[in-house]
């Protein structure tokens, strides 16, 4: 079965999660209906297990305490990278697998999602002839990665090198004086880390998967789990022939032996006018590093994203991590290094962090920036899988994994792994895209659903009107997030299904849009 039809304008058949959904599944549940596979953790790597197990044939459940995209993957720095940093570490099975992975999303899976991104290396005085040599080989390297991996140069432009003038023309707020040029050069960018992880789920959802929030494991099993429903306490013991831990930096806390190091990757919110017009983001070497930058991300949506930090975190790990004030001074000192206008800590209109799960090995001593990337699967004496490690642009793979595992150690009788040719809720060619009837932003959001949700806008002209002044998300989009997204509360509709929540100003004014977008789903039942 394929359920995907990329020329649809409507929900994809199967897809939509809703609280009524999700109610009608988690009482199956708790009646002792059985599943094959159990996913702990609805982020990437999660909710790509689910569809990974569902498209090879086994019956799904798949719960999260909080949210979709709860954890890291929706505080990521929205790219999908190549691989270029690690190949640079000399981690070419890393770098190679990532460069795999971006290709993938891009040409096949998730094409109305990632997008092509232009990045500057400003070649300012702190960049040295010696460091300007050694980045333009690197890039040079990065797009034979891409070679590699056989992804069109259609895809991602060739890399090359910019005069002064082309530089401060991509990026006019850059430092004129001593700037000898740039090095132009082009990765993935997500319209938005956890409207991917959202899409994930749903394609889950319609081959099969039970896509279960609000619902958290107390106690993991080779057999199953223990399970509390959070909106209403009550408890349930889930039945599954194999189990798998995708709950990031908390994995540790459901398996015992899992060992991990997370590190802490922090970004400010900038307005777009405080840097000017950027028609590229910026790659900002940090002083004193080799092979570590602030990037300056321009969003498309009124704000700048600029990060990140990689901090070590140590005791427990919070549901959301905070944003220390020396994170937010180091990175705008990063930025006065090679910006002709001054940003002000009073310009730091929002700031977010995420945590990463890097896995604690007896040679991951040191700074947390060090440790490697690779993912890592391990099974514990009683049959849980446990993936952690690895990053947004790999989850696939790590899904992948995974789920190999999981069926291994059980002896299921599944299928092979096809999530590498299987479409996401939305996906469609550049022509088919090009083609809809809908404003392109709403189509690098939602694809060849974007039509759909425009029409909410059409027949109800109060649902077209933004949300926030000066912001682009309509009431139409916090409508289609409860209907079809599982959207269950302000918070799922503000902080993940769209990203107005990453400034508190901006959240505050919305508040009251998203509870009339719930109130209306709820009279409609």
């Amino acid at each position: 079965m394929n359920p995907v039809n990329p020329t649809s304008s409507t929900a994809l058949p199967g897809s939509s999660l809703d609280a009524e959904r999700r109610r009608r599944e988690l009482e199956r549940l708790a009646d002792g209906d059985a599943v094959d596979v159990l996913v702990v953790g609805l982020g990437a790597t999660g909710a790509g297990a689910a569809l990974d197990a569902a498209t090879r044939g086994l019956s799904v459940a798949a719960i999260d305490a909080h949210d979709l995209a709860f954890g890291t993957s929706r505080w990521s720095s929205k790219l999908i990278h190549g691989g270029l940093r690690y190949l640079a570490s000399g981690q070419l099975d890393v770098a190679h697998e990532s460069a795999v992975e971006r290709g993938i999303l891009m040409e096949r899976t998730a094409p109305h999602l990632v997008r092509a991104q232009p990045f500057v290396l400003p070649l300012t005085p702190l960049v040295s002839r010696g460091q300007a040599a050694l980045a333009r080989a690197g890039f040079v390297a990065g797009d034979l990665l891409r070679v590699g991996a056989r992804t069109s140069r259609r895809t991602l432009p060739q890399p090359r090198t910019l005069s002064a003038v082309e530089t401060r023309h991509l990026a006019p707020a850059l430092r004129p004086v001593g700037l000898r040029g740039g090095l132009l050069s082009w990765d993935g960018k997500l319209s938005d880390d956890a409207r991917l992880v959202t899409a994930i789920a749903r394609t889950a959802a319609a081959y099969g998967a039970r896509i279960l929030t609000r619902a958290r494991a107390l106690e993991l099993h080779g057999d199953g789990a223990l399970v509390r429903d959070e909106t209403t306490g009550q408890e349930l013991r889930v039945r599954a022939r194999t189990v798998v831990n995708a709950a990031g930096v908390w994995a540790g806390g459901l398996v015992d032996d899992v060992r991990l190091r997370p590190s802490r990757g922090t970004h400010l919110v900038l307005r777009s006018e405080t840097l000017g017009r950027l028609s590229a983001g910026l790659h900002i070497p940090i002083p004193g590093e080799t092979n570590r930058f602030v990037l300056v991300l321009p969003q498309g949506d009124g704000r700048v994203y600029v990060g990140l930090t990689d901090e070590p975190v140590d005791g427990d790990v919070p549901d959301v991590p905070e944003v220390p004030e020396t994170d937010i001074g180091f990175l705008l000192d990063v930025l006065g290094s090679a910006l002709d206008v001054t940003v002000h800590r009073s310009d730091v209109v929002g700031a977010f962090a995420g945590l990463r799960p890097l896995l604690d090995t007896r040679d991951s001593e040191g700074r947390t920036a060090d440790i490697s990337r690779k993912h890592a699967v391990l099974t514990s004496p009683d049959g849980v899988v446990t993936v952690v490690g690895g990053k947004l642009t790999t989850y696939r793979r790590m899904a992948q994994d995974a789920v190999d595992a999981a069926v291994a150690a059980r002896g299921l009788t599944a299928g092979t792994c096809r999530t590498a040719s299987v479409p996401l809720v939305g996906a469609a060619g550049p022509e088919t895209l090009a083609g809809l009837d809908a404003p392109p932003r709403l189509v690098q959001r939602y694809g060849s659903e974007a039509p759909a949700v425009h029409a909410l806008g059409l027949e109800d002209p109060a649902l077209a009107e933004p949300v926030v002044p000066g912001h682009p998300v309509t009431g139409a989009e916090l409508v289609w997030a409860v209907r079809h997204e599982g959207a269950l509360d302000v918070s799922d509709l503000l902080d993940r299904r769209t990203r107005v929540g990453v400034v508190p100003e901006d959240r505050a004014v919305a508040e009251e849009a998203a509870r009339d977008a719930l109130a209306r789903t709820a009279r409609a039942r």
